[in-house]
């Protein structure tokens, strides 16, 4: 078992930056892929990206992909999500999870932990 807490969030400009951090408890951290997700208000929880066990592989949605970074530090038990050239539409909630099933699952039922989210708001 993991438990996920997700830190860094913040309100920024458009074209700012951002960093969130995702820090997990637990010895098996290396064990699990990560995903970030993200929900707006009134919208579902959306994939944004995903990396595996060992960091080597990431997956990124379309809308991110080239603007957004995922990496991890296994020996920190953490995971990050650096956001470059912010956009109003990517105000939300952002999740951190780990799954044990698959690298680069979009699906948020095979996540099986969550961290309680982040508050990203970019203003225009």
């Amino acid at each position: 078992q993991v438990q996920l807490v997700e830190s860094g969030g913040g309100l920024v400009q458009a074209g700012d930056s951002l960093r969130l951090s995702c820090a997990a408890s637990g010895r098996t951290f290396s064990s699990y892929a990560m995903g970030w997700f993200r929900q707006a208000p009134g919208k579902e929880r959306e994939f944004v990206g995903a990396i595996s066990w060992s960091g080597g592989y990431t997956y990124y949605a379309n809308s991110v992909k080239g603007r957004f970074t995922i990496s991890r530090d296994n020996a920190k038990n953490t995971v990050y999500l650096q956001m470059n050239r912010l956009k109003p539409e990517d105000t939300a909630v952002y999740y951190c999870a780990a799954t044990t099933l698959r690298v680069g699952s979009t699906q948020t039922y095979e996540y099986a932990y969550w961290g309680q989210g982040t508050q990203v708001t970019v203003s225009s």
